[in-house]
């Protein structure tokens, strides 16, 4: 598999700072390098590596798993205010400034790459022009996903080259207007494939630009939501029945490590690697959903079953969503057996057990069972009455067993950002918000691929069954963790309703402000504008 080489530029930067001078000495990749056709092309692959800040990080999972209706927070590890909306979440947050200052920089190594491009010689015309719908891209994902964290801020599309403490937030409007623009461009001049794997796409483009749509019909005042919801409808159709796209016919085989995570589903994801050298943080997904089995009889931490933070614990009404009558994915996603590997005598269902390796030493059942029926176990039965939040069901989708050894923190699996089962979702809302038929056939794709063998006819809805929180319920059956749920709740309106009912950690704390976060301070502290405008905190905080 050919992976994008990233690199990170010290002289594109938003703000500037001495460790990255000093990395720029280093490398010697001073400013006219980016003025050459090789400097081009390495700004273009530079400003794929800042979606690392946010696709698989503690910051990025922190931000749009906690404070869900999904996730409540586990025992341990930082940031549990997240999830519970308390007060420590403030403007002094360290994942937000280091997420702010990312994804700027980012953007300024795409606007570099964008101004530059004019003048750049000995590069083919169309291919520089496809480069440039690449930054595009990028550029356009990254202001997407800071509008939908922190509403109005500061719109730039031209490099910055020296630091400047100017800065005022831009309207709402006036970035999703760029957005789109820079989308469109996208669409209008990527192919439909690419040689190197985790470069964008066409298809890519459109599959945000079709989000991108139904978010702003919510989000941006603006916006005429019958155009806007047409608009996604018509773009997720697009990447549908336009490409060779398919669902697999094994949900869990999407989340396959290795040669596994290219495949006929994958759209567009961030690229990770084996490679410390390339690997940046690496992917951290893997330690984030697991429960605290290495304390447990017959267990010890190994690589298979990864290394458990207990960060984020499934909430009851995730664990609820299944009919695992007839919906594959609840076994798929939750990890319910545990298989000795400390081998030696336990005190278990009080009395004493003799466990060998690969014998059976945890199994969650996800129901309760009478305590007859537990007692004549030779292992721990934990069943939903005795989940906390150090014991409950581990989402198994990012488990790394191709870790070195068992504290390895930088993963090397691809983060799947974009899959065509939620295309199929998106055009699904996007029909139920025009009032159009066809949504449940848009669901159907995914519920059947879903289907316990021989269930499939079971698995299906009508137009009728088809509401707002059908969709949500089916997004977080198909989508669990996978970095989408703040956002579908804030796009939806719902954020404040569901935590309400279904986050006991957060629903006394949560408030209608929390639908943006704090703007961080650090941009608040070093913003001192000519006109003499302050640069404000959003409301509540």
């Amino acid at each position: 598999m050919k992976k994008i080489i990233f690199l990170c530029f010290a002289a594109l930067v938003f703000q500037s700072c001495a460790d990255m001078l000093e990395e720029k000495n280093r490398t010697k990749a001073v400013p006219s390098y980016f003025d050459t056709a090789p400097g081009f092309e390495d700004a273009v692959k530079g400003t794929y590596s800042y979606m690392r800040s946010f696709y698989a990080t503690e910051r990025g999972m922190s931000l749009s798993v906690f404070g869900t209706d999904e996730y409540t927070n586990g025992s341990d590890g930082s940031f549990k205010f997240v999830n519970q909306y308390t007060s420590q979440f403030d403007s002094r947050t360290t994942i937000l400034s280091e997420l702010w200052t990312d994804f700027y920089r980012g953007i300024n190594t795409a606007n570099t790459a964008v101004d530059r491009s004019e003048n750049i010689v000995g590069l083919d015309a169309t291919l520089k022009t496809q480069r440039v719908a690449e930054v595009k891209f990028l550029r356009a994902q990254f202001y997407f996903i800071l509008v939908q964290l922190f509403g109005p801020l500061p719109l730039t599309l031209h490099e910055t080259t020296a630091a400047s403490t100017e800065a005022h937030r831009a309207s709402v409007t006036d970035i999703y207007t760029a957005i789109v623009e820079d989308l469109e461009f996208a669409v209008a001049n990527l192919p439909a494939t690419q040689p190197n794997w985790g470069r964008a796409t066409k298809p890519a483009a459109q599959h945000l630009l079709a989000r991108v749509h139904l978010t702003r019909a919510t989000m941006d005042p603006s916006a005429t939501p019958p155009d806007e919801y047409q608009k996604a409808a018509d773009l997720s159709n697009e990447v549908l029945t336009k490409y060779s796209f398919k669902l697999l016919t094994d949900y869990a085989k999407v989340f396959e490590q290795g040669s596994g995570e290219i495949n006929d589903e994958v759209i567009w994801s961030v690229q990770y690697t084996s490679d410390p050298l390339t690997n940046g943080g690496g992917n951290n997904a893997h330690v984030f959903f697991l429960m605290e089995y290495d304390v447990q009889p017959g267990m010890m931490r190994d690589i298979a079953n990864g290394r458990p933070f207990k960060r984020f614990k499934p909430t009851n009404y995730t664990l609820g969503l299944y009919d695992r009558s007839k919906d594959s994915r609840y076994d798929k996603n939750f990890k319910q057996v545990y298989y000795c590997n400390k081998p030696g005598t336990y005190t278990i269902n009080g009395k004493s057990v003799t466990l060998a390796t690969g014998d059976t030493t945890m199994w969650l059942p996800g129901v309760e069972l009478a305590a007859d029926v537990i007692a004549q176990k030779n292992f721990q039965v934990i069943t939903p009455s005795k989940y906390t939040e150090k014991l409950f069901p581990a989402l198994r989708k990012y488990l790394d067993p191709l870790r070195p050894d068992v504290t390895t923190f930088e993963g090397s699996r691809d983060f799947l950002a974009f899959r065509l089962a939620e295309t199929y979702l998106i055009r699904a809302e996007a029909l139920l918000q025009l009032g159009q038929p066809g949504a449940a056939d848009m669901i159907n794709k995914v519920r059947r691929r879903a289907a316990v063998p021989g269930k499939e006819a079971d698995m299906e809805i009508t137009d009728g069954d088809v509401t707002l929180d059908f969709i949500l319920d089916e997004r977080s059956r198909e989508l669990l963790g996978e970095q989408h749920r703040w956002f579908d709740l804030v796009r939806t309106k719902k954020l404040v309703e569901r935590v309400k009912l279904y986050n006991t950690q957060a629903k006394d704390n949560i408030k209608d402000t929390n639908v943006l976060r704090p703007i961080p301070q650090d941009q608040i502290d070093r913003t001192t504008n000519s006109d003499g405008s302050a640069f404000l905190q959003n409301p509540g905080y």
